[in-house]
């Protein structure tokens, strides 16, 4: 839990964190499980909480008028998950969030992480970098989904995140490339065959 955690912390800052901080830091965290299906957060409801996933695995989506979702953002082991807008602005969550198998995760909420960024330095260019990563990871995902097939996303998909292809179902896969699971399949078996 505390090295995976660390290493998250380290690759986004590029240098080792010391020790004292990563204790002073974990002291502000709270340690929660939640059971396959069950929710993070919830759509129209205030998003309380920043998510780091020590175990298992979740995803947020946002929900059409048809009740259909649309997977955002899935996260394993190692990686952070939230409602970003519902978190810091205070307004009702966009998302919500599932857990995908039964999830630990560590949690930190809106007076916590002010406390980190107040109190460690180190933690306020953490997570400044942390979601100016997020915001232009999303930007470019936006403009591959609406500037390329649905073949090339699949293709640099499971290139850049080989690792959820064995533990995320194929049709969130599918909607988080906005593709019917139906084209996704047929993706995958001509890939296969060309092998």
């Amino acid at each position: 839990m505390v090295a995976s955690l660390q290493a998250n912390i380290e690759k986004t800052i590029g240098k080792p964190i010391a020790q004292e901080d990563i204790a002073s830091f974990l002291s502000l965290l709270i340690e929660r499980t939640f059971d396959k299906k069950e929710l993070l957060g919830e759509e129209g409801k205030l998003c309380k909480y920043i998510y780091f996933v020590t175990e298992g695995s979740c995803y947020s989506y946002i929900t059409d008028e048809a009740g259909e979702k649309h997977a955002v953002q899935f996260a394993l082991e190692g990686h952070w998950i939230s409602d970003l807008f519902s978190f810091f602005s205070g307004s009702k969550a966009l998302y919500g969030i599932e857990a995908l198998e039964p999830t630990t995760v560590l949690m930190l909420d809106k007076e916590r992480f002010q406390t980190a960024c107040d109190s460690i330095p180190v933690f306020d260019r953490f997570f400044r970098l942390l979601i100016q990563n997020a915001y232009v990871s999303l930007q470019y995902r936006l403009a591959k989904t609406n500037s390329e097939d649905a073949e090339h996303r699949y293709a640099e998909f499971s290139t850049l995140h080989a690792d959820f292809l064995q533990r995320i179902p194929q049709y969130l896969i599918a909607s988080y490339l906005g593709i019917k699971p139906q084209s996704l399949s047929r993706i995958r078996k001509e890939r296969l065959l060309r092998k």
